[in-house]
């Protein structure tokens, strides 16, 4: 007899929670992943319990991808309003308040994308606290069931309480028929486990900050198999493409249970954040998995050299002054806001000096316990002939070094980016990572 599936587990609140020894349940409702949906898609919608006025969102791509049969299909029964956005629109709060001005005669929301149209529609939907569900048309990120979402307000990316969806349904046939890049966007996104559980993890070493085993208990069984066979994903492999979806997808749920990113988002996040909101915007469309398997391959290589070091720190002396000067009136602020949550003043440092003095060796060996090789990190996405390097990914070398060198003035999480940084490593690791 097979192991009990965890994504059924956890949507019938029957998962033992490794940490607190308590059955825990996901708000999503229903979670169907099949090798096919068609003529099913009605049903699964009426099983929510939606009312009869939906709105279904899509862009011009996934409308014509998906988006024009599911509005087909709920037409049988729902009074349906299609709404489609142009071709690539942005996560931001305009496009957000569009959202919500053309729903609101809706009981409900039904996104039809991937990254961008699930964000935009999880938000704003929560904003009006109406339902909304999901049909995914790539394998491009783990969002589809967190209950975050990346939202670009006032120029500062960052990732806003949403909602989860109701249901989220995953045709693997239409995944399988994304374009090669999406689907190697899915796998960099489930690259960053081990450096997102890495910085988790020594915020809680250092300072004591909350940490749980479950997000990454609920990847361990698929996580390995999809590494060993990445190569498979761009064959058109359905058993494949179902291991990524259920990485993406029991990432996204560890992140709904504890109710934050940090299981899957830290300081390879935060090179990508502030990528996108200080990068030449004349830059090549990069999707956010692409973008994060290249800062992934990054953060390994920072932490590997960080462990095999002995840090010491000192004193944060950056002020809110700087901040504006680096980045103006309106984001100085939003962002000091944030890095002033993780100031380390001389008292501070001292105490943390302490700590690094006596408990180095111990946070060093558990944290290399959970990570894995850059190298081998590497060797998935070139398996799948994904991009490895900045310049792969249109970036120039300069203002990368320049990202992972200030990424950390962006959000208030503590990642090894801060302990390089205070303990006078980063400006070298910057040129050799």
């Amino acid at each position: 007899m097979g192991k009990p599936d965890k994504i059924g587990q956890l949507l019938a609140g029957s998962y033992i929670d490794p940490d607190s020894k308590k059955p825990v349940r996901v708000e999503t409702k229903s979670l169907i992943i099949l090798p096919t949906l068609k003529g099913a898609e009605c049903q699964a919608v009426k099983d929510l319990g939606f009312g009869r006025r939906l709105a279904v969102v899509s862009d011009v791509t996934t409308h014509e991808v998906l988006g024009q049969r599911i509005e087909g299909s709920l037409a049988s029964l729902y009074d349906v309003t299609s709404i489609v956005l142009p071709k690539n629109p942005y996560p931001d709060g305009e496009t957000v308040e569009k959202i919500r001005l053309a729903t609101v005669k809706c009981d409900a929301v039904i996104a039809v994308g991937s990254g961008t149209i699930n964000d935009v529609c999880k938000y704003g939907s929560a904003q009006d606290k109406k339902p909304y569900a999901v049909f995914a048309t790539a394998p491009s990120m783990n969002g589809y069931t967190s209950v975050n979402a990346a939202i670009t307000m006032h120029g500062h990316k960052m990732s806003l309480a949403a909602q989860a969806p109701t249901g989220a349904f995953f045709d693997l046939g239409v995944l399988a028929t994304a374009p090669s890049r999406m689907i190697r966007s899915g796998l960099g996104d489930s690259l960053c486990r081990t450096t997102a559980q890495a910085d988790w993890l020594l915020s809680h070493l250092l300072f004591g900050h909350a940490y749980r085993h479950l997000p990454y208990e609920l990847l361990a069984d698929d996580e390995g198999p999809l590494f060993a066979q990445a190569a498979d994903l761009m064959k058109g492999d359905l058993k494949t493409m179902e291991l990524l979806v259920r990485t993406l997808v029991l990432s996204g749920f560890g992140t709904a249970i504890i109710g934050t990113s940090q299981p899957a988002s830290q300081g390879e996040h935060l090179i990508s954040h502030y990528i996108d909101m200080f990068c030449d915007k004349k830059r090549p469309t990069v999707f956010h998995g692409e973008q994060v398997g290249v800062t992934t391959l990054s953060m390994a290589r920072l932490q590997h050299a960080v462990l095999g070091s002995t840090p010491l720190i000192t004193a944060d002396t950056a002020t809110h002054t700087d901040f504006k000067d680096r980045y103006g009136e309106e984001l100085g602020a939003s962002c000091w806001a944030e890095f002033n949550t993780k100031f380390i003043s001389e008292e501070k440092a001292t105490q943390l000096n302490d700590v690094l003095r006596t408990q180095w060796d111990s946070i060093r060996e558990k944290i290399s316990k959970i990570l894995l090789p850059a190298n081998h990190l590497a060797d998935v996405l070139t398996a799948s002939g994904a991009d490895l390097t900045p310049e792969q990914i249109a970036l120039p070398r300069s203002f990368y070094e320049s990202a992972l060198l200030h990424c950390r003035d962006i959000r208030g999480r503590y990642t090894f980016l801060d302990l390089a940084a205070s303990s006078g490593q980063l400006a070298a690791l910057t040129r050799t990572i």
